[in-house]
């Protein structure tokens, strides 16, 4: 058995009491609210390992608030991240994907500061075949800190550049935990033989321009026109041999977005005949991804004003997601605004 890269034993944990003694006056909450993140998804993690032994495939009787049929993993996983974040105290209200309305938390213990929004399991077209999945979740803090008892629907509906904590996590081949506090973005990778994240790619830069894109091509005759103008664009080959862009495409979304911070280029899901006001959840995903790949030096918008600057009207708004390398973004974004090809010189 070949040994563990002993320039890589910086263990979650770890790093995230660095985080905590570069803020004196810290109270420990926010650490404490992380490492109970990190448990539910190292629970998560096993269960997803063991998909198809333990009778967690499939799907229930029931629907979720979208029309769309909760997988018995849907299910679990938001139970575990739920009960998991009520148990450690520092939650005051919650929303999730697999929840009709906010999850309001009283906690007798502590004084609670933190808001949770998140989508337990991403990609639930894909649970059943074994192809990555994922989970996806922001952190605020509280409108109003000196407030006690459980927190309200505005606390929720804030928009995406005051989240304080965004991440997601992997169940791929390896799973994986990529987070940011404001403070770049880290990549931790979880070994069950010591029932660690060990941390494997420190401030994680996104290039300023890639060669793929990724998108639903079988939504290409439901777009608009300026939408599939541009994706003609990528698929065109360049004098220069910048284009054509090559496509990859998971349908697990905090997948694909995972690949575009890694090698750059474009993530679009635009607004189609079937959904006109986008796919993408505001609140519990594409804020969360924005943070990242903003933190990454990208760039996330709806076509026409950046995601974080978003405010919700409510916690299961859909949106436009446009996301990945900041020139690529910034390309796209002028094809929307109906600029032709020969504006886009600068880049």
């Amino acid at each position: 058995m070949p040994f563990l890269s002993t320039d890589r034993l910086i263990t979650i944990d770890h790093y995230i009491a660095e985080e905590e003694n570069l803020h004196p006056d810290a109270s420990g909450d926010f650490s404490s609210l992380l490492h109970d993140l990190t448990f539910a998804i190292r629970i998560i993690s096993r269960d997803v390992r063991r998909a198809g032994l333990n009778d967690i495939l499939g799907i229930t009787n029931s629907t979720n608030i979208h029309g769309e049929q909760v997988r018995k993993l849907d299910k679990y996983s938001n139970e575990v991240i739920k009960k998991t974040m009520i148990q450690g105290g520092n939650i005051c209200v919650m929303a999730s994907e697999e929840e009709d309305d906010i999850v309001p938390v009283n906690s007798e213990s502590k004084h609670a500061k933190y808001v949770l929004a998140y989508d337990p399991l991403d990609g639930s077209s894909n649970i059943d075949v074994n192809i990555t999945i994922g989970s996806i979740f922001s952190v605020y803090q509280r409108l109003d800190q000196s407030a006690k008892g459980a927190g309200t629907l505005q606390d929720l509906l804030q928009p995406g550049y005051k989240q304080v904590a965004a991440g997601y996590a992997l169940y791929g081949s390896s799973t994986i935990l990529v987070y940011t506090t404001g403070h770049g973005v880290q990549v931790f990778t979880y070994d069950p033989t010591l029932g660690e994240f060990l941390l494997t790619n420190q401030n994680l830069k996104i290039p300023s321009k890639g060669r793929l894109f990724s998108c639903n091509m079988g939504n290409y005759y439901n777009w608009d026109e300026r939408v599939r103008q541009y994706v003609d664009y990528l698929r065109m080959k360049s004098d220069d041999g910048d284009r054509p862009y090559g496509l990859r495409y998971i349908a697990t979304g905090v997948a694909d977005v995972h690949r575009t911070l890694h090698y750059g280029g474009i993530y679009l899901y635009p607004p189609d005949l079937n959904n006109l006001e986008g796919k993408f959840r505001l609140v519990y995903e594409a804020n969360a991804l924005a943070m990242i790949v903003e933190q990454a030096g990208g760039r996330a918008s709806n076509g026409i004003v950046r995601i974080q600057e978003i405010v919700p009207q409510n916690i299961h708004q859909h949106t436009p997601l446009f996301i990945g390398s900041k020139l690529d973004v910034m390309e796209c974004e002028l094809f929307l605004q109906g600029n032709h090809p020969a504006q886009l010189r600068q880049f």
